[in-house]
C-alpha cells in the first residue's frame, strides 16, 4: 500500500469509529422518531380544528357541517398515540399512531356509542418510506382494501392518510385518493378543555 492509500485508508477508519461512538440519544433522530416525537410532546392536551379541505364538496348530509371538531391526545405510552377525533357529540373515531420496527403504523378505531367496534375499523396503513419530521404519509394496507371490499367501500381501497405536524402552530390530519382530499387543521397555539372520553374508552 502507498503512503496516500494508507493515509486514506486510516482516516476511513478514524471516521468509521468516530460515528461508532457517537451515543445513540445524541445521534440524529430519524424522521419517523422525530415526527412521534413531536405528536408525543402534544400528550394529554385537546385543540380544536377546521375543515380546510374537502374536495369534491359533499353532496349529502355533511356530519362535519357546523360541528366542533377536537382532537384529544388521550393515551401516551412508548410506542402508541390514541388520539380520538370528537365531531360534535359524536365519539366514534380514535386515531392509533404507533410505531413499528420499520416506521409508523396509523389505525382508525370507530365505534358505536355502546363501545363495540365498528363493521368499518381499525383500517389504516404503514408508512412505506422515510418521510419528513413534520410530514407523514400513510397508503392503504392489505388489511384495509379487505375490510373495504367486504363492506362495499371499494372507493376507499387506494386511500392515503397523511399527518403533519408544524410544532407550536398546527397538526393535520388528511386523507387523499384519486379525486378525493380532505384535510383537517387543528390550532396548536392553544389548548382547549378536554373532552369527555371516546366511546368503547376504559
Amino acid at each position: 500500500m502507498n503512503p496516500t492509500s494508507r493515509l486514506l485508508a486510516t482516516a476511513c477508519a478514524l471516521t468509521l469509529a468516530a460515528c461508532a461512538s457517537v451515543p445513540a440519544a445524541n445521534r440524529p433522530a430519524s424522521p419517523h422518531q422525530a415526527f412521534f416525537e413531536s405528536v408525543s410532546a402534544l400528550c394529554d392536551k385537546a385543540y380544536a380544528g377546521r375543515i380546510v379541505a374537502d374536495h369534491p364538496a359533499p353532496t349529502g348530509p355533511d356530519p362535519f357541517t357546523g360541528k366542533a371538531l377536537v382532537m384529544h391526545l388521550r393515551e401516551c405510552d412508548g410506542d402508541t398515540i390514541r388520539i380520538p377525533f370528537h365531531v360534535g357529540d359524536d365519539r366514534s373515531r380514535t386515531w392509533v399512531l404507533t410505531r413499528t420496527g420499520s416506521g409508523l403504523r396509523l389505525k382508525h378505531d370507530h365505534r358505536h356509542e355502546d363501545g363495540s367496534p365498528d363493521a368499518t375499523t381499525m383500517y389504516g396503513g404503514d408508512t412505506v418510506d422515510a418521510g419528513t419530521a413534520s410530514r407523514q404519509e400513510f397508503p392503504v394496507d392489505a388489511e384495509s382494501r379487505a375490510v373495504f371490499t367486504r363492506e362495499g367501500r371499494t372507493v376507499s381501497n387506494t386511500n392515503v392518510w397523511a399527518m403533519e405536524i408544524v410544532p407550536g402552530r398546527s397538526f393535520v390530519y388528511e386523507l387523499a385518493r384519486e379525486g378525493r382530499l380532505f384535510r383537517v387543521e387543528f390550532d396548536l397555539t392553544r389548548s382547549v378543555p378536554a373532552p369527555a372520553p371516546p366511546w368503547g374508552a376504559q
